[in-house]
């Protein structure tokens, strides 16, 4: 059972599939908004914000750059611009250019490797 904290907020591995996934959510989240008009109807907008959200962290992983994206949503007429596929975009390449290193570990845990102590 053990779900630890690194397990839990290391990323997935970028595949194929999860990449698709993600901007296929995002595309159709930024579609939804756009054909729903700039004031979008009462509560559509923020349901769509909120599945956008939940699906993107479960495809790709949480990132910060989500947060950001996902209460300037609650903006009226900044909704029609296509910030989900833009948020897409820069999470995977910010992951794409920083491999996914682990947590750094506690100071007061020993080395894992070999020390070379001068």
């Amino acid at each position: 059972m053990g779900c630890g904290v690194r397990q839990l907020f290391s990323p997935p591995s970028l595949t194929r599939r999860r990449i698709v996934a993600g901007y296929a959510v995002a595309v159709a989240a930024d579609a939804l908004q756009l054909l729903l008009g700039p004031l979008g109807w009462a509560f559509i907008d923020e349901g769509i914000d909120l599945v956008a959200m939940v699906l993107l962290t479960l495809t790709l992983g949480f990132h910060p750059l989500l947060l950001p994206t996902f209460i300037v949503e609650f903006i009226p007429v900044v909704d029609m611009l296509p910030t989900w596929t833009g948020c897409v975009a820069m999470v995977l390449a910010f992951r794409r250019r920083t491999p996914s290193s682990p947590l750094p570990t506690p100071p007061d845990s020993p080395p894992s490797g070999p020390v070379i102590d001068v």
